[in-house]
This record gives C-alpha cells, sequence and structure tokens, in this order.
C-alpha cells in the first residue's frame, strides 16, 4: 500500500466535493490502485489547518458546514495564516491541490514544483497565462502537473488531447465549452428573457454570483487557451479573440430556431488562431442544459466527439481525483 500526502488548497464547493469523493473512494483507491491518501493539509480564505498525521475529513466538512470557515477549529486543530506560498514550502506533502479562484496561483504552482510535488489544479488562469512555464518547470522536474478539470469538468477532453492522440495532428477543435452560456442561451429559446435565464441559473447553482466571466465570454476564452496549448502550442489569453452572448437578441435566438439551429456560444481553436464567440449551430454543437462538447478534427482519426457535462461539483471532482490518482502513481513509479 502507498500512501500519499495531499495538502488541499480551496475548500469552497469544489474542495468539498474532493474531500467527499476521497471519502467515499477510499476503498476504491486501496483495491484498484494500491493508493492511500493522507490529507495533511487543507487550506481556505480564514487559514490553513496542517496535521501530518492527516486530517479528519469527516470532521473538516462538519465544520465547514457548521461554521464556514476553518479558522473556527481552533479547539482540535492550530489554523495557520501561511500565505499559498508559505504554505507549499512549508508542508510536507507529496501532491499540491488547487481548486481555487486564484489568479495569481501560479506564483505558488511554481513553488511547488520547485520544491519536488506534484500538482493537481481546476484553476483556469495560471494555466491561460503562464501555461509554458508552468508545463516546462514540471517536465523539467519530472514532476506531473495535470489539469483535467480546467476544461470540461470531469469529461476528459485535455486527457484525450495529452495522452491518446499521440500520433494524430490535430486541424481544429470547435467546442462549446461554458454551462452557463448554454443554459442562458436554452432558456431564451423557450421564450424567457436574458435576464431572468441568468437569474434562474443563478438559482440553479449553474451561474455564479457574479456570471460576467461566463456571459462575457472570459470562461470559455481561457478554457480554449488551454485547449490551444495542449492541442498546439503555447499561447496565452491575450492572444485570443473573444466575445460573449450580452450582445444576442431574442429575436436572433428565434430567427435561428425557426432555421433549425441554435446559437451557442462556441470556442473555435485552430493553430495560431483562438475565437471565442456567438454562433448558429447544428449537430454535434447544439448542445442544451449544461452539457459540454468538443469536437476535435485530426488528421488520422476524422472527426472526434466528446460531450459530457462541463459544470458540476461532481463532475469536476471527478476531473480533479482522476489527476490526483494519476499524480500518485507518477510520483510513486506506478
Amino acid at each position: 500500500m502507498r500512501e500519499v500526502r495531499l495538502s488541499l488548497f480551496g475548500f469552497g464547493n469544489v474542495g468539498r466535493a474532493v474531500a467527499e469523493v476521497l471519502i467515499g473512494k477510499e476503498a476504491l483507491f486501496r483495491e484498484k490502485y494500491g493508493l492511500e491518501f493522507r490529507v495533511v493539509s487543507i487550506s481556505d480564505t480564514s487559514g490553513t489547518v496542517w496535521l501530518p498525521e492527516g486530517i479528519d475529513l469527516r470532521e473538516a466538512l462538519m465544520v465547514k458546514e457548521n461554521f464556514g470557515r476553518l479558522s473556527a477549529w481552533t479547539n482540535d486543530y492550530e489554523v495557520y495564516n501561511f500565505t499559498p506560498e508559505e504554505a507549499v514550502r512549508e508542508i510536507d506533502a507529496e501532491v499540491v491541490i488547487d481548486v481555487t479562484n486564484d489568479r495569481d496561483a501560479w506564483r505558488w504552482h511554481l513553488a511547488a514544483l520547485r520544491d519536488g510535488k506534484g500538482l493537481v489544479t481546476s484553476n483556469k488562469p495560471p494555466l491561460a497565462f503562464h501555461y509554458g512555464e508552468l508545463v516546462g518547470e514540471a517536465e523539467r522536474r519530472n514532476l506531473p502537473y495535470l489539469f483535467e478539470a480546467t476544461v470540461m469538468a470531469g469529461t476528459p477532453v485535455i486527457g484525450i488531447l495529452r495522452e491518446n492522440l499521440l500520433g494524430d495532428s490535430v486541424k481544429r477543435i470547435k467546442a462549446v465549452l461554458n454551462a452557463t452560456t448554454t443554459f442562458v442561451l436554452s432558456r431564451m429559446e423557450q421564450g424567457i428573457d436574458f435576464e431572468n435565464a441568468v437569474k434562474q441559473a443563478q438559482e440553479l447553482g449553474i451561474a455564479e454570483r457574479d456570471p460576467r466571466g461566463d456571459l462575457l465570454g472570459t470562461d470559455a476564452g481561457y478554457k480554449a487557451t488551454i485547449l490551444h496549448c495542449v492541442a498546439f502550442k503555447t499561447i496565452t489569453f491575450d492572444e485570443i479573440s473573444v466575445k460573449g452572448i450580452v450582445e444576442v437578441t431574442a429575436d436572433e435566438v428565434k430567427r435561428a430556431v425557426a432555421r433549425g439551429r441554435k446559437i451557442r456560444l462556441v470556442a473555435t481553436v485552430e493553430e495560431g488562431n483562438v475565437r471565442v464567440a456567438p454562433e448558429e449551430v447544428e449537430g454535434p454543437l447544439a448542445v442544451s442544459s449544461n452539457e459540454n462538447v468538443a469536437v476535435i478534427e485530426t488528421d488520422l482519426l476524422g472527426e472526434l466527439v466528446i460531450r459530457g457535462a462541463g459544470a458540476g461539483l461532481k463532475e469536476t471532482a471527478s476531473g480533479v481525483v482522476s489527476d490526483i490518482v494519476k499524480a500518485s502513481l507518477a510520483l510513486r513509479g506506478g
């Protein structure tokens, strides 16, 4: 049995979902992979709980649920006021997990890699702006740097591009990558106005309290940038073209429906060219609800369609935990 020490950054909805999977699948990890995970630290915005012997995840979930912050756990654990960079250097862990929204996390990702730790993340901006530096550092040190959940949650488009199309040359990727905009446009097709469609998405937990990053296309742009980096070469978010759905009118939606088509926020990824904009689509790209889809065109395989949930806590946790297993096996020579 191989014990793997984990350090978890972010204990909001996704972080808690990851903790629940680590608890619920404990027997699977032991029996199928010979892995036993020990979470030695958890960080939220209130501080870092650190226990080298391992934190009781059930108790951590209960504290967060009842008090909303880990710093309330002072009776049982000492809470440290580390910066993330201090934490990754101080805490003895083999795999660092970032499920935060910290735009500057690339700095402590680098610190973790330079300290010999593997890294798993669902955080998009570090890769959208610093992909080359981060992946290059990991490769130089022969360390896992895994980010499946940054694009399409747990639907394994990153894994397919990085691991399964090694003899293919990708020609183009067309994808619908943002669940909020798909939900809003789907509701507009039913006659609901834009503002109420956004409100429904927020009430259902599909959209954030501040949905501008989704509606303006920023989130899809981050994901499209990452796809380009994986499929072709390194670029940054600043080099791509992005237009969101805020200017899409009810009349445009109706006209598309009358033609048997749908308007979706589409990312087109070609070598040296990435654009995100609303388009009239049919066929595989005409997804509904919170689905994502990517249509990958290659020279050998032709057209490959990958479709699945692009949002959701279990779905995102699926991608993160899969990467934790991969990283752990890589570090232990599995």
